[in-house]
């Protein structure tokens, strides 16, 4: 299936990545889309005779071919998203684009993508936790993904390449320029340690209506999506609302109750649409990769407290191994549930426990 054809598909008017997909389904190639007659796609759910006259009349072919001498004169990748380069992660959104630009130099399908977003007005806290949570997550052989925009993105992809960290900038515009422009020394150093990708052909300017869609990108590529610092409006919050629509795990950072730049945070979590995490550490807990670090530390041996009470170390020692659900816990201690849902609380509020996503629970080293 020639590339031509592929950008064609994704530059005909009112033909979005759904209907593009309906119509490779039918056609079974971008080729032939564009040798099909008006019956044809009007058959295909979604092509009135409008969008049929449309795709029949379009000089798409032409203009992906201007298209393409760019495109392979500056040495971009184009992904299919059909392609075993093509992020996998965000393959499976309903919404994924056709086709992806890439210059970079890393795997796109990483073992583990973590999205990193905030507000642009990053204040030093929110700077110290990009810091903090970069060098937390460098063991684990990590892509940083965010959106290269002012603020915590920035900080994120910074850090990450003074790390060594492989990251990945997302962009709301052609892979002609940058933008902000400020940050194109930056981007020229990721370009070494990661990559910028955009589902935007080169010419596209950052026009504000590209960037929700750059965030679902965001939100689609990671496994979590961590935001940082967030006011009470942005694209920090739509793109944890987008990461949540996915079914992907969403964490925050809490900030004080006054702090402008923390009300986004604060409200993700109060709402369940993001978990609290008080450290980076925390995340590590959550998802669940400890001992997966590539230079794993020698198990920690679990100290308990001499103060426990009887059905408090009964509990305690059944975690020992691994961590445990809640009713398998259950029949392992013989006690029932409801006695041990006031343990599991009275553990977790000692720091002995830590509650884990699917109602696991585990032993805090």
């Amino acid at each position: 299936m020639s590339k031509q054809h592929q950008i064609a598909l994704t530059l005909i008017e009112g033909v979005g990545p759904l209907i593009a997909k309906k119509l490779l389904q039918y056609f079974g190639s971008a080729a032939d889309v564009f040798t099909a007659n008006q019956k044809q796609l009007q058959e295909i759910e979604g092509i009135g005779k409008k969008t049929a006259e449309t795709i029949l009349q379009t000089n798409a072919l032409e203009l992906a071919e201007k298209e393409l001498e760019f495109i392979n004169r500056h040495q971009i990748k184009v992904l299919f998203y059909e392609d075993e380069d093509y992020p996998k992660r965000l393959k499976n959104c309903y919404d994924s684009p056709l086709l992806l630009y890439y210059k970079g130099t890393t795997n796109l399908n990483a073992s583990k993508v973590v999205s990193i977003v905030g507000t642009r007005n990053a204040t030093p806290y929110g700077k110290m936790l990009c810091k903090q949570l970069i060098e937390v997550l460098k063991p684990y052989q990590v892509l940083i993904v965010s959106g290269l925009a002012y603020g915590i993105d920035a900080a994120a992809h910074k850090e990450s390449v003074l790390q060594a960290v492989p990251t990945i900038g997302i962009l709301g515009h052609g892979l002609d320029r940058i933008y902000p422009a400020t940050h194109r020394e930056l981007a020229a150093n990721m370009l070494k340690c990661g990559g910028l990708l955009t589902e935007f052909l080169p010419g596209t300017k950052p026009d504000r209506e590209n960037f929700p869609k750059r965030n679902r990108i965001i939100a689609g590529m990671a496994d979590v999506t961590i935001v940082v610092e967030a006011s009470s409006k942005g694209g920090a919050l739509i793109t944890a609302e987008i990461a949540n629509s996915y079914n992907r795990d969403v964490y925050a950072f809490p900030g004080r109750v006054n702090d402008e730049f923390s009300e986004g945070c604060n409200f993700l979590i109060k709402t369940n649409r993001a978990g609290l995490i008080n450290s980076p550490q925390d995340l590590i807990y959550y998802l669940g990769w400890d001992g997966q670090a590539t230079q794993a530390k020698p198990p920690v041996q679990v100290q308990l407290p001499l103060d426990l009470n009887r059905e408090e170390r009964i509990v305690c020692e059944a975690l020992l191994p691994t961590a445990l659900p809640v009713d398998e816990l259950a029949l392992k201690t013989n006690i029932a549930q409801s006695k041990l849902a006031v343990i599991l609380l009275t553990l977790e509020m000692k720091g002995i426990i830590v509650a884990l996503p699917g109602k696991l629970f585990k032993l805090v080293p």
